[in-house]
C-alpha cells in the first residue's frame, strides 16, 4: 500500500479543548524503522481458506488501523507503520516477505505489531524473529481457542505453531510454546497428542474460567524468566463470540477480554516481547465493529505496556 494511502487511514478526531494525543497523531508512514513501536500488516486469508474457515481476514489490517486511529494514546510517543504485505494467492511468497520485514524491524527495545489477517501470520512472524534475534531462548505465547498444531502438509492458519516448533527443533533453537485458552471443543484429541510430542504446554479455557489469572500467571512467569525473547500471538477467536464475532471461527464460550488483558500485561512488562500478532480479524463478520475495537484496544495496550517497560531502570 502506498504511503499516501496508508496515511489516509490515520485520520481521526481533533480535540482542541483537551490536552493529549490520539493514535492518528503519532503514526508516521515513512518506511523507516526507528520508533519503539512498529506496525506491519499481513493482509491475508489464504491460510484461512486452506483451513476451510470463513474468509475475510485480509481486510483485517485496514479495519484495525481505522479503529486504532481514534484511540487516546498513553505512554506511546512515536509509531511507524510499514504498510501491508498483501497476499493474493501465493501464501508462501507473502509469508516470506512478511518474515523479511519483521527480521529487518525486530530488535530488543522495539515492539513489532503484526496486524492480521489470518493466523498464518504466526509462522512468518516467528521466522522474522528467529532471523532478527538469532541468539537466545524464545517463549512463544499464543492466546487461542485452537492449539494450531495441525499436521496438514500444506501450511494454513492452523499449522503455524507446529511449523515453528519443528523448525526450531531442526536447528536446535530453544523454543517454549504455551497456548492459553485452548478449548477441548475446538481441538481434536490427536492435536493434544501432537502437543505432548512437541513439548508444547497449554492452559484450557475451562481452567481460566475456574481459577482466573492464577490458572496461567505462574506458567507465564516461569517462561518469562527462562526466555530472552517473546513472540506473543493473540487469535481473536480466543474471546467469546459476543465480544469478537468478526473472526473465522467464533468461540461458543471463550475467555473474557479482561482476563486476557491481565495476562498480557506481565508479558509486555518483561521488556522481552519483540513481536506480537493480532490475528483473525474478519470485518465482513463484524458489522458493528466490536471485534475491530477490541483488537485496537489490545494493540494500544501492547504498545503502552512495551513503552512503559522500556522506561524502567535496567534490570
Amino acid at each position: 500500500m502506498a504511503e499516501e494511502a496508508m496515511a489516509g487511514l490515520w485520520q481521526g478526531r481533533e480535540d482542541t479543548s483537551e490536552s493529549g494525543k490520539r493514535w492518528h497523531h503519532l503514526v508516521r508512514c515513512v518506511g523507516e524503522v526507528t520508533a519503539p513501536v512498529v506496525l506491519t500488516g499481513f493482509a491475508s486469508d489464504a491460510g484461512v481458506r486452506r483451513n476451510r474457515g470463513r474468509a475475510g481476514a485480509r481486510l483485517g489490517p485496514a479495519a484495525l488501523r481505522e479503529a486504532l486511529a481514534n484511540l487516546p494514546a498513553h505512554a506511546v510517543e512515536k509509531v511507524e507503520d510499514l504498510g501491508d504485505v498483501v497476499c493474493e494467492d501465493d501464501l508462501e511468497a507473502a509469508q516470506a516477505l512478511h518474515a523479511e520485514r519483521v527480521a529487518a524491524a525486530v530488535h530488543p527495545g522495539r515492539l513489532v505489531l503484526a496486524l492480521g489477517g489470518g493466523h498464518e501470520v504466526a509462522w512468518p512472524s516467528w521466522r522474522g524473529l528467529d532471523h532478527g534475534c538469532p541468539e537466545g531462548v524464545v517463549a512463544v505465547i499464543n492466546f487461542d481457542a485452537h492449539l494450531d498444531l495441525r499436521g496438514d502438509t500444506e501450511a494454513n492458519s492452523g499449522t503455524g505453531f507446529r511449523q515453528i516448533l519443528e523448525s526450531a527443533a531442526q536447528v536446535g533453537r530453544p523454543v517454549h510454546y504455551l497456548c492459553i485458552g485452548a478449548s477441548r471443543y475446538a481441538n481434536l484429541s490427536g492435536l493434544y497428542v501432537r502437543a505432548r510430542q512437541l513439548g508444547a504446554e497449554w492452559i484450557s479455557d475451562e481452567a481460566l474460567h475456574r481459577r482466573g489469572v492464577a490458572a496461567a500467571l505462574p506458567t507465564i512467569e516461569t517462561l518469562l524468566t527462562r526466555a530472552d525473547h517473546v513472540h506473543l500471538s493473540v487469535c481473536l477467536d480466543v474471546f467469546p463470540a459476543s465480544a469478537a464475532p468478526g473472526v473465522s471461527a467464533p468461540a461458543a464460550l471463550g475467555v473474557a477480554p479482561e482476563l486476557v488483558e491481565a495476562l498480557i500485561d506481565p508479558i509486555l512488562d518483561s521488556g522481552k516481547c519483540r513481536i506480537a500478532d493480532i490475528a483473525e480479524l474478519s470485518p465482513p463478520f463484524d458489522p458493528d465493529g466490536r471485534t475491530s475495537r477490541l483488537a485496537a484496544r489490545l494493540a494500544a495496550r501492547m504498545a503502552e505496556g512495551h513503552c512503559q517497560a522500556m522506561r524502567k531502570p535496567a534490570r
